[in-house]
């Protein structure tokens, strides 16, 4: 299994990973599993009215620091934390960009917790490293190896400059 993308979007994995499972991204356009493929991925649920919000900057630090070997951020719009991501995706995208300079990936809002959970968060939280628990605020991280394998959930009060976090990113695109 070359990236856990790879997985959800076209095969069914020994992990019981969903069938015909496709990205969108905050455009309403599909993502393209092939352009994971390979590749050292960080999801995060985000939110832009949040006291970890400035948490942005530093993802986008993280991606311009790792993006040449390999890495790539996913943000995850979610308004299941005291409605902290109220926005339209059009107003969400603008507020990245404009505010922090946001140039990696984000998806169409989606719920990461609950009976409409979306299929992505399912298989991450699913995951060995998930550990089956709700995600219990913005800014949550999963991150998932070159081969696919989620290696790693942090709490939303780790750092993107955190030596945890950079350190397993830097395991991860071995």
């Amino acid at each position: 299994m070359w990236s856990l993308i790879l997985s959800i979007v076209l095969a069914t994995s020994e992990a019981g990973v969903p069938n015909n499972m496709t990205l969108t991204g905050l455009d309403g356009a599909n993502i393209e599993a092939k352009q994971f493929e390979g590749k050292a991925l960080l999801f995060v649920n985000v939110a832009s009215k949040c006291g970890y919000t400035p948490q942005y900057d530093g993802l986008q630090a993280l991606y311009e620091t790792y993006k040449d070997q390999g890495l790539e951020i996913v943000g995850v719009p979610c308004n299941q934390f005291g409605g902290q991501e109220p926005g339209t995706a059009e107003e969400i995208q603008t507020f990245c960009k404009v505010n922090y300079g946001v140039k990696f990936t984000l998806l169409e809002k989606q719920d990461v917790n609950g009976e409409n959970r979306s299929k992505l968060y399912q298989t991450l939280i699913t995951s060995d490293k998930g550990t089956g628990t709700n995600i219990r605020w913005n800014f949550e991280k999963f991150l998932v190896d070159k081969n696919g394998n989620v290696v790693g959930r942090f709490d939303s009060a780790v750092k993107p400059d955190s030596v945890e976090l950079k350190t397993a990113i830097e395991g991860a695109l071995k």
